[in-house]
């Protein structure tokens, strides 16, 4: 039986359509609900015309039409659309696993006040391979704090519309974290005329856009003598969407709470 009833958020963009074929195709999941904005030429149109399919559930931007039957939401889309979602899904109790990058400090601290209302994986990249990679740098840090300088470097997709990526972001904090720094006192994302030597606390960040690149991160550790890079390279997107579905499973007996990627593969 398929028990975990999902909607999608964004659900005729690449992401959404990719995560509406690992829905289809699990055992113990259902397409519940697709929601798009207004303004979608696919408003109205089965969710799996895409792939010559019918599912039944057309795509809407009425939000409960489209999660009346849901009990979770995954949403990967615009941190302006997803913080309506979270508002709407606190108050009726529909579990959330957000993917959206781009977030203010406001746009945080929301999702975490409605995670006290209902249960909510909140991760920057769903993919177990950057889970795992985050934890890898965490280690190497705290022994490369000193005597190495740290750059961050991101590939993404022509569409992409922030930068750098949130997970580029998530692995400077991470890295700042474990060598005792504030990110915000010492990123540096943009180098341009005469710059000066470089500040040896700092953490720089560079950001590629082009082609169809999934993505690529990259964490530098360059000291005298020797350098050791930390990579994690993307070439699918359904990494995200599996990561996403067991995201799901884990919050099945949660009824609140904010968790991430650690959490869900019990990396905590």
């Amino acid at each position: 039986m398929k028990s975990l009833k999902i909607a999608i958020a964004g659900a005729s963009g690449r992401m959404g359509r990719m995560l509406i074929d690992a829905v289809n195709q699990s055992d113990d999941t259902c397409l519940a609900g697709a929601l798009d904005v207004e303004t979608s030429p696919f408003i109205g149109q089965d969710a799996c015309a895409y792939s010559g399919q019918q599912s039944g559930i057309l795509i809407g931007a009425d939000l409960a039409t489209g999660l009346a039957d849901a009990g979770y939401l995954i949403d990967f889309t615009r941190p302006e659309g997803t913080l309506k979602h979270v508002e709407y899904c606190a108050e009726h109790g529909i579990k959330m696993i957000i993917g959206t990058t781009g977030f203010d400090e406001a746009g945080k601290a929301a999702i975490a006040a409605a995670a006290k209302k209902t249960a909510i994986v909140f991760a920057p990249n769903m993919s177990v391979g950057v889970t795992v990679t985050m934890k890898l740098l965490e280690m190497a840090a705290k022994s490369f704090a000193e005597g190495y300088d740290i750059e961050i470097i991101e590939a993404h997709h022509r569409h992409k519309v922030d930068a750098p990526s949130g997970t580029a972001l998530k692995m400077g904090e991470v890295v700042a974290n474990a060598i005792g720094r504030d990110l915000n006192d010492v990123a540096v994302y943009a180098r341009e005329g005469v710059t000066g030597e470089r500040d040896p606390s700092s953490i720089g960040f560079a950001t590629i856009r082009g082609g169809d690149i999934v993505g690529d991160h990259t964490v530098l550790f360059a000291g005298i003598g020797e350098r050791v890079e930390i990579t994690h390279k993307s070439s699918s997107r359904v990494t995200y969407a599996n990561g996403s579905l067991r995201a799901a499973r884990f919050l099945a007996d949660k009824q609140t709470g904010l968790y991430d990627m650690n959490d869900v593969i019990g990396l905590r």
